[in-house]
């Protein structure tokens, strides 16, 4: 694919990593000559120093024959002409980063599609509507519906008192006879390891397993956590990203929302009429116990400052809280969230990287997902009718080793996938792969 990436921020240069290390076409465009410089020197691409909106800009990057055109300025105004002004140059498909919540809330009625504009993403909603996957249980660190729930993606800590430590995939087979939920990845030293039958659980290992709504309490119970949903969450920071989190959580929850600046927090409370506002200094411990911290389920830190962010994650859990969030700048940090003691720390960019990745991608992808700190991709497939996953069982497939399948949704059931199963045309199947045995995943679904 041919693919032109305006704006070479941390969204742009992360989307830049990514695409080249799948072999695509790649040509930055920025006003910035460091930006490019630095791009340049990490990956295979060509630069282009100019402004997006410029005709002659677009038309030296090619743009007629570009497969898709992705607009990530720090301009909104920039990235909504970019995508306009692409689309009526040729650009097959066409993605804008956008701030204003409007255009996605109203983005049917305004039906952007006609004026050239395929896609609109907002690195702050997503942000936003991960925070409220993240926060369906509190013993699960992630969570991902597939069908609404037909399959469900599960991470879980194994810790010392965990049943589940020292056992073998084969042995928790066992335990498990009606195959109701599949281990797909396991985090140990920040290493992805896809399992087989004698891979087994560690002390201090994040799991990730598969599950069929039946199998969800029955993991749980073997892993040996409860089953806890979340009642109270207090949120840290309101940046856009916590307005947009409060906005969405606040229906469901009860939410409180601490921050600093007096008049921001007139405007939250105007905005947020199922929210309570409170203006003060979240680092200050008084604070907290005042406001009942030992009595809040989740915490959730979403100032712009990374270090303050996970520090008092660290001071929440401490208090006794649940489940801990902190939003980071550093995409290093994401690796560090488990060994320190956040729950899940999470970056609004690489979030909306990974959303924009799926347009890459081949086949009938249905929907596609990160997990934190993994070294991995979920997606979820459309077998066709000449698909090559249909012509042997599971076991002949000569499946690639760094990828799993994790279950099939078929007929409106979740099934798992012994070795004897075969695919279907129409079914939709969940796999998880490691980015370097992706293409090869590919194949078998085209």
């Amino acid at each position: 694919m041919r693919v032109i990436i305006a704006g070479v921020g941390n969204v742009g240069y992360h989307l830049a990593k990514l695409l080249c290390e799948e072999g695509q076409d790649i040509v930055l465009i920025d006003k910035a000559a460091e930006k490019l410089k630095q791009a340049a020197n990490q990956v295979d691409a060509g630069t282009i120093r100019g402004n997006s909106t410029s005709y002659s800009v677009l038309e030296e990057a090619g743009v007629s024959e570009a497969d898709l055109l992705i607009a990530v300025t720090n301009s909104e105004d920039a990235n909504i002409a970019t995508a306009i002004i692409a689309k009526h140059l040729g650009a097959k498909r066409t993605v804008a980063r956008i701030s204003n919540t409007e255009f996605l809330y109203k983005k049917d009625k305004l039906n952007l599609k006609h004026l050239g504009i395929d896609d609109i993403i907002s690195p702050e909603s997503l942000a936003a509507r991960e925070i409220k996957r993240l926060l369906k249980e509190v013993a699960i660190t992630d969570s991902f519906e597939f069908q609404k729930g037909l399959l469900q993606l599960m991470g879980v800590n194994i810790d010392a008192k965990s049943p589940l430590k020292g056992k073998t995939m084969l042995d928790v087979a066992k335990l498990n006879p009606d195959q109701t939920f599949m281990t797909v990845a396991i985090l140990r030293d920040n290493e992805t390891i896809i399992p087989y039958g004698n891979t087994h659980f560690e002390e201090n290992d994040h799991a990730y397993f598969i599950a069929q709504p039946e199998g969800v309490e029955k993991l749980l119970f073997l892993s040996g956590k409860k089953k806890e949903g979340v009642k109270s969450i207090m949120i840290l920071g309101g940046s856009r990203v916590g307005f947009h989190a409060a906005r969405l959580l606040s229906a469901r929850y009860n939410v409180k929302i601490i921050e600093r600046d007096a008049q921001k927090c007139f405007e939250l409370a105007d905005q947020l009429p199922d929210a309570m506002v409170i203006n003060g200094d979240g680092r200050n411990m008084e604070l907290l116990e005042e406001e009942n911290i030992q009595d809040i389920d989740a915490f959730i830190a979403l100032t712009g400052d990374s270090e303050t962010n996970i520090i008092t994650c660290l001071v929440a859990k401490k208090a006794g809280v649940k489940k801990t969030i902190a939003m980071v700048e550093n995409m290093d940090y994401i690796h560090l969230s488990q060994s320190i003691g956040v729950d899940t720390m999470i970056n609004k960019k690489l979030i909306a990287a990974n959303f924009i990745f799926r347009h890459i991608r081949q086949g009938e992808i249905h929907s596609i997902t990160s997990i934190h700190g993994v070294d991995a991709e979920i997606l979820e497939f459309e077998v066709q009718e000449d698909s090559k996953i249909t012509q042997h069982q599971l076991r002949n497939l000569q499946f690639p080793k760094s990828a799993i399948i994790g279950g099939v949704i078929r007929d409106g059931h979740g099934l798992t996938t012994p070795g004897d199963f075969r695919f279907q045309p129409k079914d939709r199947v969940v796999v998880l792969s490691k980015k370097e045995c992706i293409k090869k995943v590919e194949d078998y679904f085209i």
